[in-house]
């Protein structure tokens, strides 16, 4: 009888250092003009959130321009290093991981996958002025013990022309920074980013057209999620990194899973049904796989109580059932 309770006590320890490792189950902090409260982390742990990505910002005048402007008192404070500081701390403080995601807004709101030099010259002052830009941010990530660090977010043609310079970087970024790496892909750029084996995730902002439908279902958004997720699983295999969202959303809106990327000002009309299908077959297809770290939804306005409703036709999920959707997973995984 001893003999048998032995083995059924470390059948247990087996089992239970042998579970797949906890997701990471974020939101997308969004930056704001002032500090973050107590008050504001509240919401954020009733959805069991266990990760936040903090997004720095630094801007572009156009797609052309080498020049990037950051960490300025024009800015809002949550883009700044101060407001990142904080925003940290108080994540931190509340048991909440964090990963730091620089990112660059050009003027007007261009897609940041277009920035393109004209010359060498002007792709070695970007080159410079972007090494400037990540590395304050990487030593502020060591600084506040941080525990991812985004390298760049959706650069399509930066990466492609210049792919050595990246290299080099994500080199120099670990003499400083000792967390986990990882980088911000469009959903159809990121089969062709040169450098996932230095880093430690396949990161993908996962807008991936699943559906035509007004209101598609869920059964009908996981048959369309086929036609993309045996890529992401065979980029595994090949690379030994797992997948990461580092954005995943859909606005309530009708169509919302057709071009979910769309981040105009239409009038669709709002509904919240259809991000609610979208959001659990989402979680349906990845959440269970052992080759997935897991993601952060976009996004998270600070100040919860003012943020999305039955009303809201944009991405957030506050005060939408959607929410709860979000709520039902990370309490689970």
């Amino acid at each position: 009888m001893r003999i048998v309770r032995l083995l059924f006590l470390c059948f247990l320890q087996f089992s239970c250092t042998s579970q797949a490792p906890e997701k990471i189950n974020g939101v997308s902090f969004v930056a704001s003009r002032s500090e973050a409260l107590q008050t504001h982390l509240e919401e954020v742990k009733q959805v069991y959130a266990n990760h936040a990505a903090v997004m720095p910002f630094g801007f572009i005048r156009d797609v052309n321009s080498p020049e990037i402007i950051f960490n300025t008192d024009r800015q809002w404070f949550g883009e700044t290093k101060k407001g990142a500081m904080q925003y940290i701390g108080l994540l931190h403080k509340n048991g909440i991981k964090t990963m730091v995601k620089p990112q660059i807004w050009i003027w007007r709101g261009e897609f940041t996958g277009t920035l393109h030099m004209n010359s060498e010259v002007h792709w070695q002052e970007l080159e410079a002025s972007y090494e400037k830009f990540i590395m304050t941010y990487a030593e502020m990530a060591q600084e506040t013990g941080t525990e991812i660090f985004c390298i760049g977010t959706e650069l399509e043609k930066f990466v492609t022309n210049r792919p050595e310079y990246w290299h080099k970087l994500i080199s120099k970024i670990r003499t400083v920074y000792k967390g986990k790496l990882t980088y911000a892909a469009n959903w159809d750029e990121y089969p062709r980013v040169p450098f996932w084996k230095d880093l430690d995730y396949i990161g993908i902002d996962a807008y991936f057209p699943l559906s035509d439908e007004k209101t598609p279902s869920v059964k009908q958004l996981r048959e369309g999620w086929q036609r993309w997720k045996p890529d992401m699983a065979a980029l595994v295999k090949k690379t030994g990194r797992p997948v990461l969202f580092t954005e995943f959303g859909y606005r309530s809106m009708d169509y919302t899973a057709k071009k979910p990327w769309l981040v105009d000002r239409n009038q669709e009309n709002v509904n919240l049904k259809a991000q609610v299908n979208a959001k659990r077959a989402l979680f349906d297809e990845f959440w269970g796989e052992d080759w997935f770290a897991g993601g952060y939804v976009w996004k998270w306005f600070i100040d919860h109580d003012k943020a999305g409703g039955e009303n809201d036709n944009r991405f957030t999920p506050q005060n939408k059932p959607a929410q709860e959707v979000i709520k039902e997973v990370y309490k689970k995984y």
